[in-house]
């Protein structure tokens, strides 16, 4: 499912799929938040650790990227000694968004642009630096986000570790010149949506688009297309040595992972947590965590665990 199509889906859930979960205990700094480079370092709340009761309640929608992301957020938390408490699988964006605003949740694992298509449809931002300035104005005071992560959940146009070798592929750019032998996949509507944008700012025109949904990545394996539409986080990625190429031109627009937060429950220690976890996820990485929770069905929390202490943040 591409990212326009499960934006669609988390949005129009009307399902609240509640799942609570275990609650830290260690106890947290009593620094009001005061500097740090995150969007919420002015008009936080000095609560210890934030939150009713001195907790920040991490939360997640109801998808695995999602559930992971919260558990990397809520183990970097209790490093520092914030206690925290999670609040996984809860639903759709309306649902959590209303739940944070509300200051029953703390901290979210989002998506840049698809927060901004949310909040404001008509911005046409697609920078990282332009989308989370545009959240910026279009977040209600109460709400920020913090530092956005390299890490990008998003559609890319992805080919087989032997095409791109073969025909030195890095970037959409280097399409240009065997666009016309290429036969590219993706969903039914990718066509329609993406065909005259290619041709805009690439030059791109493919010899045939084919409606490969939910099989472009085998499809790619298999040699019967060449080039296809496959989210960047994608398991199939590492698990069929895909690569996803550079998008230099932002035909798909940022999609990096952020924190948003209700600025009234942090303070400067759980500010820093969360913007250390941004510094260091990338988008290879989170696709090979993401393999070892939906391939080979490890535990999300030992997945988190792990990359926490590989950072040297746990």
């Amino acid at each position: 499912m591409n990212r326009s199509r499960r934006a669609v889906l988390l949005g129009t859930l009307a399902v609240l799929a509640l799942g609570a979960t275990a609650c830290g205990s260690s106890a947290s700094s009593s620094n009001p938040l005061g500097g740090g480079s995150s969007a919420a370092a002015s008009g936080a709340g000095s609560t210890a650790g934030g939150g009713s009761g001195g907790t920040v309640v991490v939360g997640s929608a109801n998808f695995p990227e999602n559930v992971l992301l919260g558990s990397i957020y809520s183990q970097a938390l209790k490093a520092k000694g914030v206690k925290v408490e999670e609040k996984f699988n809860i639903g759709s964006r309306e649902v959590i968004y209303g739940q944070l605003q509300s200051g029953n949740l703390t901290v979210l694992p989002e998506y840049n642009g698809s927060l901004l298509a949310y909040l404001d449809a008509k911005n046409t931002a697609v920078t990282t630096q332009d989308v989370n300035a545009a959240l910026a104005k279009a977040l209600p005071s109460s709400l920020a986000v913090l530092d956005s992560s390299p890490a990008e959940d998003k559609d890319s146009l992805s080919v087989a570790q032997e095409t791109a070798d073969k025909y030195n592929l890095k970037s959409i750019s280097d399409l240009a010149a065997k666009a016309g032998e290429f036969t590219i996949g993706g969903p039914p509507e990718f066509k329609s949506r993406r065909e005259q944008q290619f041709k805009d700012v690439y030059g791109l025109t493919f010899r045939e688009w084919k409606p490969t949904a939910d099989t472009t990545a085998n499809a790619l394996k298999d040699g019967s297309i060449q080039v296809g539409n496959v989210f960047t986080t994608d398991p199939k990625i590492v698990q069929y040595k895909l690569v996803a190429l550079s998008d230099p031109k932002n035909v798909f627009g940022a999609q990096n992972i952020t924190p948003l937060v209700n600025k009234a429950g942090l303070d400067a220690t759980a500010t820093a947590a969360l913007n250390a976890v941004s510094a260091k996820l990338d988008t290879a990485g989170l696709t090979g965590l993401m393999k070892r929770v939906s391939v080979d069905k490890e535990d999300p929390s030992t997945v988190a665990k792990d990359w926490l202490k590989a950072n040297g943040l746990a």
